[in-house]
């Protein structure tokens, strides 16, 4: 009995010396940490991704030092100089992540390109055929093909239901970027060309296209990549479907018909410009 008795004694002091400790020990330390300051870089104008950042575009400010993510920046001269390798807003932190000792490559997407995609441009040859000037990076499109042959068909083939858009091109050849505000309150010129990810087969069709009708562009989709690569993946079966034959280069269903001057998709004659227009009636 008295054994316990002693066991409670102890425990409690224990509890009251882990309370003062607390008490009189964590707690101020605690506090402190949540009151002390330190200077942070902020960003005070928007930075686009690949710009290099000056000093105009920064500021130091006194913040919170508790809890800061581990990677902020903490002076100036970490970040003058160097190149956004995303977006940042005003009022933004400036993380080392999101900072690059060299410049980013002019038109990075077309760096991605792997040997089985092609990057092609086709001409907007009017206002509506670009969707009035609103098609971005991303956006998920199919392809109309009008004033096609002798009889102008419009046609929507099969292999152009579903193109991914890799870049919006001006006269100047700039790339356009529709969250951009336009400087010293000018227009922004619109898009005069779109390049679209495309393959081989895909590519060819175009280029033929191009020159023997014009193409309009319909959005179907815009939003997140994985649903996009939804799309893209049913073109991809249409395709497999279409051209079931592999061989180096260009493939096709017929390298005879092809080497003789038939053109894909058969949109130089009349009969094969029908069976277009009868097969997007179908879908």
């Amino acid at each position: 009995m008295k054994n316990l008795l002693k066991n409670r004694i102890v425990v409690g002091l224990l509890c009251i010396i882990t309370a003062l400790l607390i008490c009189f020990g964590l707690t101020p330390m605690f506090n402190d940490a949540l009151k002390s300051k330190v200077e942070l870089v902020r960003v005070t104008t928007e930075i686009k991704k690949g710009d290099q950042i000056t000093a105009g575009q920064i500021c130091t400010v006194e913040a919170g030092g508790y809890n800061l993510p581990f990677d902020v920046v903490y002076k100036k001269e970490d970040v003058v100089g160097k190149y956004a390798n995303a977006d940042l807003y005003k009022g933004d932190y400036i993380l080392k992540t999101k900072l690059s000792d060299t410049p980013m490559l002019k038109n990075e997407y077309l760096s991605k390109l792997n040997g089985e995609n092609r990057a092609i441009s086709i001409t907007i040859k009017s206002f509506a055929a670009g969707l009035s000037g609103k098609l971005e990076r991303g956006d998920i499109v199919s392809l109309i093909a009008s004033d096609v042959g002798e009889t102008r068909k419009t046609l929507i083939p099969t292999e152009l239901q579903y193109i991914e858009i890799i870049a919006t091109t001006d006269s100047s050849g700039n790339d356009r970027n529709l969250q951009e505000q336009p400087k010293d309150d000018r227009d922004t010129e619109l898009a005069s060309t779109i390049t679209i990810l495309a393959t081989p087969e895909q590519a060819t069709l175009l280029a033929e296209l191009e020159q023997t009708g014009k193409l309009h562009a319909a959005l179907v989709y815009r939003g997140s990549t994985e649903n996009a690569q939804k799309f893209l993946n049913e073109q991809m079966k249409v395709l497999e479907a279409l051209y079931p034959v592999k061989s180096e280069g260009l493939t096709y269903e017929s390298e005879d018909n092809h080497s003789a001057g038939a053109s894909p998709a058969g949109i130089s004659s009349d009969d094969t410009a029908e069976s277009g227009t009868e097969s997007a009636g179908q879908e």
